[in-house]
């Protein structure tokens, strides 16, 4: 491994290993584990950093991005209820009223009565709540067209595969 990592560049996560790999003989520590994590933390760092361009760009809030986008990528799109968004987004009712009113303010939503109980109050999304939520996914679909753009198609497939198979390590 260091023949090519003598020759091939190096990044964030190299110099990151480099500076403290040997410092910590005591710890069972795996530098091959602790660089792939590196990555992904520096790769999530900045699409989050895109992500934030974006939405300035356009002129939304993060919190207000997250709702719409939950409403928007829904089986029903652009429909939901308070509850439902509530569950999706890991808030309260007291927190999803407030997110919905801002929301409500701004045009983006519009919230009726349901047409089979009238107690239940559904969310839809309004066409400018629509066309905000399109600008910045086209910003930060950008971004990660960008970001990828680097790797062949097999690579993508490959990397596609991998993430994957991580991802169930995880998921419950």
């Amino acid at each position: 491994m260091e023949t090519a990592a003598a020759t091939e560049p190096t990044d964030w996560a190299d110099r990151h290993v480099a500076r403290w790999h040997d410092h910590w003989i005591d710890l069972a520590f795996d530098a091959e584990v602790e660089a792939i994590v590196v990555r992904m933390a520096r790769l999530m760092r900045h699409l989050k950093d895109t992500t934030r361009e974006a939405l300035d760009q356009v002129g939304l809030q993060d919190f207000e991005y997250q709702t719409l986008h939950q409403l928007m990528v829904r089986e029903t799109p652009g429909h939901a209820t308070p509850s439902q968004l509530a569950d999706d987004l890991g808030l309260s009712g007291a927190g999803m009223t407030g997110r919905l009113d801002g929301l409500e303010r701004a045009g983006w939503i519009r919230r009726s009565p349901a047409a089979e109980d009238r107690r239940r109050v559904d969310i839809e999304v309004t066409k400018a709540g629509m066309e905000i939520w399109k600008q910045a996914m086209k910003l930060r679909c950008k971004a990660e067209e960008e970001l990828i753009a680097v790797l062949e198609p097999t690579e993508r497939q490959e990397l596609a595969v991998l993430l994957k198979k991580l991802t169930l390590g995880v998921e419950p």
